[in-house]
């Protein structure tokens, strides 16, 4: 079972001067769910090289088992600070695709050529397309096989507005991906905010935001058996 994760290459938090990334337990709890099942995971970004992490991500706050883990693990951390280029990675090579979250995937990742026509082929071979939280900022572009937004008529979900409200992002991100979903023809729901929440629609899966992560694991999981 090879799964590929696509990670945000972008760090600046639009003109405020801080900081983002990818968010530590959206990528630590599915690694480590896929990885204990036996899966071979390939980490990629647009840039290639250190994958930036969301500072706000790695406090003590947000700390979970699975960030302490990935905190311990030498192996992983190594992994993350050498990533593949996007543009080298073939569908053909991986079972399934996983894009984890934080705020930098609004910024590259949903306007990237190559991840764009990767999420396309992937679905195109009907093998299972993960996001979660801001991830599926990732399909804002990505059309189906008809020519019509992938998410057209289908069930999504994402970090909803009033999440993006309450860490007062709202104003600073390029779009929300509640909004863009549903402007896309998603058939949004969510659940209470904060919560973990995720829905499966064929081989698509999304999931509301940090809590969902494992939820999206195990369908992800699911789908491959």
């Amino acid at each position: 079972m090879k799964i590929l994760f696509v990670l945000t290459s972008h760090d600046k938090l639009g003109d405020t001067g801080k900081k983002t990334g990818f968010w530590v337990e959206e990528f630590a709890n599915p690694y480590y769910t896929l990885l204990d099942k036996g899966a071979d995971i390939t980490l990629a970004t647009p840039k290639g090289g250190a994958a930036p992490i969301d500072p706000s991500s790695n406090t003590q706050d947000a700390s979970t088992a699975d960030t302490e883990r990935f905190e311990k693990d030498a192996v992983a951390q190594e992994k993350i600070k050498n990533t593949k280029v996007l543009a080298d990675m073939n569908a053909d090579d991986f079972d399934a695709v996983f894009y984890p979250g934080g705020h930098g995937p609004l910024w590259d990742l949903a306007n990237d050529a190559n991840s764009i026509a990767l999420i396309q082929k992937f679905n195109a071979q009907k093998k299972p397309i993960a996001f979660v939280c801001h991830a599926p900022a990732a399909l804002k572009n990505v059309k189906g096989q008809d020519g019509e937004f992938l998410v057209k008529g289908k069930k999504v979900t994402g970090f909803t507005n009033t999440e993006e409200d309450a860490v007062q992002l709202t104003d600073v991100v390029p779009f929300l991906v509640e909004n863009a979903l549903k402007e896309n023809g998603g058939i949004y729901s969510k659940g209470e905010d904060w919560a973990a929440y995720a829905l499966q629609d064929g081989n698509l899966i999304t999931g509301q935001n940090p809590a969902s992560s494992e939820l999206v694991a195990e369908k992800l999981l699911a789908s491959l058996n």
